[in-house]
């Protein structure tokens, strides 16, 4: 399993071409390291699986030179589209202090009527991962918060219809 999986985007590409591309400077930073790893590290890897895999005799039914052939054209396709969005991505700044929700920002909200607490960082739509509690500027909850301050009330329409109000508790970077 890639050591960057956790990098990999779970936009389709049809969507993210429709919008702006933003990274936070860390996005920025992860995609540049998984870029030189795949260029580096990762295709001398497969390389050499190839090598091995054409000593063991006819390609045609080698499925490790296939498994190794397809790991290529793979890795190939990511590193164009990192190439992609590094080159088409606005990276968003990170101001001092914080009066506005945007993206790079943590935020702790907590739902009207409720006692519980939720935090998680608005990041582009290329970084969301929901196990780092990121989630995207263009979500539901993201893009209602955008903008918003401290102490403002925003309601949230879920795709599935439920509509929910949340207070802003805290706006940090």
């Amino acid at each position: 399993m890639c050591r960057h999986a956790s990098l990999r985007t779970t936009v389709p590409t049809a969507l993210r071409q429709e919008s702006e591309i933003i990274l936070t400077p860390e996005g920025r930073q992860k995609l540049l390291d998984e870029l030189a790893w795949r260029e580096g590290d990762h295709d001398a890897e497969i390389i050499e699986r190839i090598k091995v895999a054409r000593d063991f005799g006819d390609l045609s039914e080698n499925s490790e030179y296939d498994d190794a052939k397809e790991e290529q054209s793979k890795n190939a396709s990511r590193i164009a589209e990192i190439r992609k969005i590094l080159s088409t991505a606005k990276v968003s700044e990170n101001a001092g202090h914080v009066l506005a929700v945007s993206i790079g920002c943590t935020v702790e909200i907590q739902e009207v009527g409720k006692d519980k607490k939720v935090a998680f960082t608005i990041v582009g739509t290329t970084e969301t991962n929901s196990l780092e509690h990121k989630i995207s500027n263009e979500s539901p909850v993201g893009s209602a918060l955008m903008g918003r301050a401290k102490g403002d009330v925003v309601e949230v329409t879920s795709p599935s219809g439920t509509t929910r109000s949340y207070t802003i508790t805290k706006i940090s970077r």
